[in-house]
């Protein structure tokens, strides 16, 4: 695996490594050793997945609050996103900033989001399967957000969202 930091301290674009051979491929996706010594120790305790039937369908800014904050590792196993994590942590040099990375299950890219850092993404194709690993799990009632559209952060989207669920277009604007 090859560890990418991006422009957010702490969010890392992993790229798996696949061996070919006649048969096809094989790539390992996740292994706490590996991520460990690389500085991002991870070890997720539960397994997600998002179904999206339409493209254009816009899941976020999610995240949970303490002391139930979630890191998440993201990656398609079916279709295209454009995935967007939003720093939210005050005391992050990076604060307020936001990244994006097209994940697909063609390019075999994940995207680690620590604590503290807003999650959603955009589908880029229908039928798009997405797969979360997290840690902790998840914990009802610690939900927050922060609106996909919000000019604090001046997220440039690929594309207009076609379906966003009226919980994620009514979350305030950050610090409202």
């Amino acid at each position: 695996m090859r560890f990418i930091e991006t422009a957010i301290a702490g969010v890392v674009v992993v790229e798996a490594e696949p061996r070919s051979d006649e048969r096809g491929a094989f790539a390992r996706l996740h292994c706490p050793t590996e991520f460990a010594a690389a500085g991002f120790p991870f070890k997720p305790v539960q397994t997600s997945l998002s179904r999206n039937p339409r493209a254009g369908t816009l899941r976020g800014m999610h995240y949970q609050v303490a002391p139930h904050a979630e890191t998440k590792l993201v990656r398609v196993t079916c279709g295209r996103i454009f995935d967007v994590a939003v720093d939210l942590r005050p005391e992050s040099p990076t604060h307020r900033r936001w990244t994006g990375v097209e994940l697909s299950a063609d390019n075999l890219k994940a995207l680690l989001i620590p604590e503290g850092v807003a999650h959603g993404f955009l589908t880029l194709e229908p039928d798009t399967d997405v797969l979360y690993q997290i840690s902790p799990a998840y914990r009802p009632g610690h939900e927050a957000g922060v609106r996909w559209n919000d000019p604090a952060f001046g997220i440039a989207w690929p594309q207009a969202p076609a379906l966003v669920s009226e919980r994620d277009a009514g979350y305030p604007d950050y610090g409202a």
